[in-house]
């Protein structure tokens, strides 16, 4: 049986909380460091909550030490304020955790993406997370795993208007997606979860490293 440590980013959010339940059931797994600006709510003998700012990365950064890394950040332009303020909360903060991760030795990272990411694209949220998954894919771990999940669904502690109308009608048009639309389909937060963690342990030298929501 692996004694591996995970270190996790995000885990009060919809994707981390699933993924830190997830971890903490999975018996490869002896240690789980998560990091936030706020207790996850959980407590197994696992677990090290460390209470930190996020954006302040340097001041903690020598913390970041463990077998595999997961960032699930992210944030809205509502909670941001502006686009630059998003830019540093979902491209530059999640890079630089990276990149102190694999120069602490981590070997291995899952990070949270979005469908239809791209650095060339005129939306600036999916700019932004297309600029953000190019500079971790450049870092260099040994396995690296970026997951672009379609519209979540599950029950986060905040009430978004917007994105419960959005998971309704994902749900009631969900038999339509199918063959090159099924990406788009609404995805389960426990899903993007347990495909993260799957595809960290398996195929350790893969030829690709972007996985679409369909595959999760």
């Amino acid at each position: 049986m692996e004694q591996k440590t995970a270190v996790i980013f995000g885990a009060t959010g919809l994707v981390g909380n699933e993924l830190l339940r997830q971890l903490i059931a999975d018996k490869r797994y002896t240690g789980i460091k998560v990091f936030g600006r706020r207790d996850p709510g959980i407590n197994d003998k696992k677990l090290v909550n460390r209470i930190v700012d996020i954006a302040d990365v340097k001041s903690w950064s020598s913390e970041i030490t463990g077998d595999e890394l997961y960032i699930c950040l992210g944030t809205t332009i509502k909670k941001a304020g502006s686009i630059a303020a998003m830019e540093v909360a979902d491209r530059d903060v999640p890079a630089e955790i990276a990149r102190v991760g694999r120069d602490n030795g981590v070997k291995a990272i899952a990070v949270v993406s979005s469908i239809g990411a791209d650095p060339g694209a005129r939306n600036y949220y999916l700019r932004i997370k297309g600029e953000m998954e190019t500079e971790i894919a450049g870092i260099g771990y040994d396995r690296t795993v970026i997951v672009r999940p379609s519209m979540l669904l599950g029950k986060r502690d905040e009430y978004r208007f917007g994105e419960e109308v959005g998971k309704a009608v994902m749900k009631a048009l969900r038999i339509l997606f199918i063959g090159k639309m099924r990406k788009y389909r609404g995805i389960e937060a426990i899903d993007v979860a347990k495909g993260m963690i799957r595809l960290l342990n398996t195929n350790p030298k893969p030829e690709r490293i972007v996985f679409e929501s369909d595959e999760l």
